[in-house]
Parts: C-alpha cells; structure tokens; sequence
C-alpha cells in the first residue's frame, strides 16, 4: 500500500481535529518514542541529535497552549530487530507511549512496523530505507517520512549513467537495507542504459573491505555503489581511497548523510555523488530551523535524517 504525502497530511488533519477537544478535556499527555541506535554504526546518523529535534518540534508546536502535554522517551535498539520490537511492545502496552519515530536500520523498522499494527499505534520512519516499509509489509500505522531505496536509487542511479557511468559494481551490506538500495538501483541502472558487472556482500559492522574492493578493481567497472551506511561507509571510503579507486572509478554512495561527510573530510568526499532530501544552508527555512536546534545538537549541524524526525514530530 503506497500513502501519498498529500494523503498523509489529510488524515493527520482530520486525527488532529478529532483527537484535539477530548485531548483539551482530559489533559491528555502524548507520548512519543525516539527509537534508534545509540551505541553503534547509526549513532550520529539519528541517534541524540534525532531526540533532539524531536524535543524541538515539541517545543515549536506549543502542546501546553493547545490544551496537552508531550513526553519524548528513547531508547537504543541496538541494530538487533528482536530488541527492537520488544521496546516497541514495552513502550506501548506499559509505558503509554502512543508514537514510534526514527528507526535507523530497515530490519528493526519491519519488525517495529508490525508490533505498532498489533498496537494500533503510530510509526514515522525517519531513517527507513526498504522499500518493504510501504510495499509488501504497508500497514495503515506506518509512514515513511524522509526518504526510501526508490527516491535514493533513482536520483543517484539514472544520473550517474546519463553522465557517462555504465558499468556498475555493488558493495552492499547483506540485510534489508542494503539489498534494497542494491535491487532499486540496479533496476534504474540498467533501465538507463547501463549494466551491473558484480556485486560483494558483506555482514553489517564490517571493518575490513580489502576484498570486495580488490574484486571492484579488477571488475572493469567505472562505478562503484556502496548500499552501506552509517560507520560501514565511513570506513570503506576511507580504505577505496588508500586502494586508489578514487582514480579508477566514479563512486556513487545513493545512502550518504551529512555527518558522514563532515567524518571524512573535503578530500575523501570530494567528487562522490550521492542524494539527499534536506540540506541546512538550502533556504531560509531550513537556516532558520538549523539556527533553532543548534544549542541542542551542541553545534552539530542537522542532516536529513534528524529534519525527517522534527518535521514528522511537528505532523
């Protein structure tokens, strides 16, 4: 099932219209969720800077003046989907907590997904890259918020080819994140013109890639895809420069954050296409909001997916 943005913004009118009398009378505290990871690869992806703007969108609605109260609680899931989807029931059948937001790491986003279902609750995924989330495994409590494999796949993919890339290889991370960023984009690859000479797998939270890029070399590829995220990404861009890709092949990373960037460094980014939904310097709003949230993140600029947590908080 596949809810439009203006769809969404419909219901959540008219849930708003309906839900804000009996909140006034009853004194109604809303509680809402920050799931995510905050001891591993995703940490400065979402992590405390997601809480943050989550707190913020809060505060820039003004529930108290609007007649009810808002608690934000959150808690780390550890990239495991069995730890996530037991916080999700704890949260919901003990703690009163009425909406799930965040959920870097698509496997936990799925099993979130379905816990929320049985709750009759609400999930926003800020950070939900398998096209799964609102395909096969849709249900009416789920929206993704920021971005998907399709929006991510057909940007970096259809572009790169158009500018000359033809012959890809894929380095991926073998879970549902990274299948789905590989599937969506070869799809637009190959629909372009172009064609997928190989691909490597690898487990999540690798630190070692010597292989996969040594099998990207001697591929004949000119494009190199990550499907990683996170730390992973991190640390293959680091060791693809030290193996000198950089001079061999065009690097596309279609999943790529700004503090990634701001973790590597102009001279290993430079040049590496990537898309995203949410640049602070773009407009005046999106200034005025970084200016806003600033003193919560400690200095530390938002990207789209900590945009994605305020503006489906502020929905």
């Amino acid at each position: 099932m596949q809810v439009s943005r203006r769809a969404a913004l419909a219901g959540g009118a008219a849930l708003a219209a309906s839900a804000a009398p009996r909140a006034r009378a009853q004194g109604r505290t809303i509680k809402i969720g920050v799931l995510s990871d905050f001891s591993g690869i995703y940490v400065d992806l979402l992590g405390p800077g997601g809480v943050a703007c989550v707190q913020q969108a809060v505060q820039d609605f003004g529930p108290t003046q609007r007649g009810f109260d808002v608690e934000v609680v959150y808690a780390d899931h550890q990239n495991k989907p069995d730890v996530g989807s037991a916080i999700a029931r704890n949260w919901y059948d003990a703690d009163g907590v009425d909406m799930i937001i965040g959920l870097p790491n698509s496997s936990v986003a799925l099993a979130t997904a379905s816990v929320t279902r049985e709750r009759d609750k609400a999930c926003i995924g800020a950070a939900v890259t398998t096209m799964d989330f609102t395909g096969a495994q849709c249900t009416p409590n789920t929206i993704n918020w920021t971005y998907d494999a399709y929006m991510l796949a057909k940007a970096t993919g259809t572009e790169t080819v158009a500018a000359g890339g033809k012959r890809w290889y894929f380095i991926t991370t073998d879970n549902a994140f990274g299948n789905s960023i590989q599937a969506e984009t070869a799809v637009f690859v190959q629909n372009a013109g172009g064609a997928v000479v190989g691909n490597s797998k690898y487990p999540i939270g690798s630190t070692d890639y010597s292989s996969y890029l040594l099998a990207a070399q001697g591929s004949g590829a000119d494009v190199l895809c990550l499907a990683l995220g996170g730390a992973d990404m991190v640390n293959c861009l680091k060791q693809a420069s030290e193996f000198g890709l950089r001079r061999r092949m065009r690097i596309t990373a279609p999943v790529m954050f700004l503090n990634d960037i701001q973790a590597l460094g102009l001279p290993l980014t430079q040049g590496l296409l990537h898309t995203n939904s949410f640049y602070w310097d773009a407009n005046e709003r999106s200034r005025a909001f970084t200016k806003r949230v600033l003193p919560r993140m400690q200095g530390v600029y938002p990207g789209m997916v900590h945009a994605g947590c305020y503006a489906g908080t502020l929905h």
